[in-house]
């Protein structure tokens, strides 16, 4: 016999407790929205592996990204913000209630802030996992390259982001071996990318090679060993740090089917955050973007925790005032920075005075928000949206006076 789920009603659950996670929170708790962060693992997400964080504004001396993210946590926290550390099972995105769920729990909410983040693919090498993060296998040059400034690393990969990331850890590193699974002078990067690497005399590959295995002791790397594809030799590489760049695996499988997703599976977002469903945000690693760092991240949080709280009101006010059902309605929507509709405000006004309070008007300036007109499907402003019942009658693009009248 199946357990009843326990509901629960919020007005935003944000799913990921990496900084997007919890910068979305930050803003959602500030605008006083009922906030549920749920996060599967641990609070902080990747960034908690970072050693050193030298490039987040405002930490000039190089905090752990742990130290970073427990901050965010205790502020997400101040402002209201719920936490519960517990797997998403599924999810219903579709509808103006959406429904996330656990194994024990269903929570209902108004909208919803994917930051579920995602993790580098890893080459399955003997002992990696023992050498993951801060032990000496890394996945970010920008966070790490400073920590490594006269060392010897290793980079797996020939993909433009291996190249280059390498090519950026010559700055610090005093040598850097590429481990590269094709025949000499062959690479996956743009031709460009190719030659400066194989011109800048910091740079060593080893062609035809594959990870075999990490060797090194309980406290960090210090041998990878690399095998030749082609005669099976096993050519052991001392190090200081190994770097791999073979792909990043964006955690997604929740929203297949739900969500667009690009032909790698990330979520595709407008500038708002915004995905192909109402009230639905996502934000951070899991989405199609160029730079993924804290800083980004946090950017991309404050965009969707106000984009929510926007999406919410906005709607209140749709459903409650502008489709109100006991009187027919009029709405003007227009751009305040357009003076012919800013004085046809005048006109509406007098309109207004006609009816003697048998009209409901609401006026829309779009210059700030265009998403109630959005809503009304307006496809140009200044239009006159007539509403009857609490349904739209009619659309009205050339304003006049007697026009309108006829319509209400």
């Amino acid at each position: 016999m199946s357990r009843e789920k326990k509901v629960e009603n919020y007005d935003v659950v944000i799913i990921g407790g990496g900084p997007a996670g919890l910068s979305a929170g930050i803003y959602a708790g500030r605008a006083r929205l009922k906030t549920l962060l749920l996060e599967k693992a641990l609070v902080g997400g990747l960034a908690t592996y970072t050693n050193e964080i030298a490039n987040y504004p405002g930490f000039p001396d190089a905090p752990k990204g742990e130290a970073i993210t427990d901050l965010m946590k205790a502020q997400a926290k101040k402002l209201g913000v719920e936490f519960k550390l517990t797997a998403v099972s599924s999810v219903t995105l579709e509808g103006e209630e959406k429904v996330v769920e656990t194994f024990r729990n269903k929570y209902l909410a108004k909208a919803v802030i994917i930051a579920t983040g995602g993790r580098p693919r890893t080459t399955g090498g003997e002992n990696e996992e023992q050498f993951l993060f801060d032990k000496g296998i890394s996945f970010c040059a920008t966070c790490d390259a400073a920590a490594n400034t006269g060392k010897h690393v290793v980079v797996i990969g020939s993909g433009d982001a291996a190249i280059e990331e390498g090519m950026f850890l010559t700055k610090f590193a005093s040598k850097v071996t590429v481990s590269v699974m094709h025949d000499e002078g062959k690479m996956d990067c743009n031709e460009i990318a190719r030659e400066a690497a194989l011109a800048n005399p910091k740079m060593d590959f080893v062609w035809n090679s594959v990870v075999k295995r990490f060797e090194g002791d309980e406290a960090h790397l210090k041998t990878v060993v690399l095998k030749n594809v082609k005669t099976e030799e096993e050519i052991p590489v001392d190090c200081d740090n190994c770097f791999e760049f073979i792909g990043y695996l964006p955690n997604t499988e929740l929203f297949e089917g739900q969500l667009p997703l690009t032909r790698n599976r990330y979520i595709t977002v407008n500038e708002k955050k915004e995905t192909g469903i109402e009230g639905v945000f996502a934000i951070g690693d899991v989405t199609d973007k160029w730079l993924k760092q804290i800083a980004t991240a946090v950017g991309d949080g404050a965009i969707a925790g106000t984009a929510a709280e926007r999406y919410i009101a906005e709607k209140e006010i749709f459903d409650t005032k502008i489709m109100q059902s006991e009187k027919p309605g009029l709405i003007y929507v227009y751009n305040a920075i357009d003076a012919t509709a800013r004085e046809f405000l005048a006109t509406i006004e007098k309109i207004e005075h006609q009816h003697a309070g048998n009209i409901a008007v609401n006026r829309i300036d779009v210059y700030k928000s265009n998403g109630l007109a959005l809503k009304l499907k307006v496809d140009q402003v200044p239009a006159v949206v007539i509403t009857k019942g609490g349904e739209i009658s009619e659309k009205i693009y050339t304003l006049d006076e007697a026009t309108i009248n006829a319509a209400l």
